[in-house]
């Protein structure tokens, strides 16, 4: 029996290299994000259906439910739709910015765990556990100057994922978080910067091996696959070159003399 995962956030980056991973792996995979150009492609790639849906409205949501309710039932979950927007002081960042990033960071992974709890609880009868897997960021967890928004939304996605799984502690549901630090993909940095690929170069420069998209979906694909009552709670994932968000060595690593 091939067990059937949903992968939000799925048309580009780690979203992506998610869907690639667990279809390379045997997998039936729902790819779910905004854009249907890029997710037809993907799925021409890699045989995963998909599913258009923003999942800031309420009424997509809705519809990926019934979508996954009429088709089977699900054994995991990936949460990985989110991003950043802006890169400011609390006090001159933008609301708009802030909005934003609590409606696809914290409200999107919120109503995407609520209207799949259902199958996942079906899923999990059926292959004896099922799993949540939620990619917040190492932003969720150390605050750094201008990150205000972004790690503001990140924490509350931490907090979510914390109380979700004090919730369901009893049932065979593993929630797992994965806080990525420095991800060199082509979208994150260039969105966070309205677009400014100079300021989205300048994050990776000079940075040796920054981690990729497809290192954080080994990493989320693994912590699935492992024996169903291990649990990693908490995977944070960051390049060598990167002890903190806001401490990146740039240059060759070198061994200290």
């Amino acid at each position: 029996m091939a067990k059937r995962v949903v992968v939000t956030g799925a048309s580009s980056g780690i979203g992506a290299a998610t869907v690639r991973s667990f279809r390379d792996r045997g997998w039936d995979v729902v790819a779910v994000a905004r854009r249907e150009d890029r997710l037809r492609a993907l799925a021409d790639e890699t045989g995963a259906s998909w599913f258009v849906a923003d999942l800031t409205r309420d009424t997509d949501v809705e519809a990926l439910k019934r979508h996954i309710d009429e088709s089977g039932d699900l054994h995991a979950l990936v949460n990985n739709a989110g991003g950043a927007f802006g890169l400011d002081t609390v006090e001159s960042s933008s609301i708009d910015d802030w909005q934003r990033m609590f409606d696809v960071n914290v409200l999107g992974t919120k109503r995407a765990v609520s209207a799949l709890l259902p199958a996942l609880r079906r899923g999990a009868e059926e292959a004896r556990g099922a799993d949540i897997v939620t990619v917040t960021s190492i932003a969720g967890h150390v605050a750094y100057e201008k990150g205000g928004g972004y790690n503001a939304a990140k924490f509350a996605e931490h907090a979510l994922v914390a109380v979700l799984r004090l919730e369901l502690a009893g049932e065979p549901l593993r929630v797992i978080e994965v806080a990525p630090g420095m991800v060199k993909t082509d979208e994150f940095s260039l969105v966070r910067f309205a677009g400014d690929q100079a300021k989205a170069d300048a994050v990776y420069e000079g940075v040796e091996n920054p981690l990729t998209a497809g290192d954080v979906a080994e990493t989320i694909v693994h912590s699935v696959e492992l024996p169903a009552h291990v649990n990693l709670d908490l995977i944070t994932v960051k390049p060598v070159a990167q002890a903190a968000p806001h401490k990146v060595a740039r240059g060759p690593l070198r061994v200290a003399l």
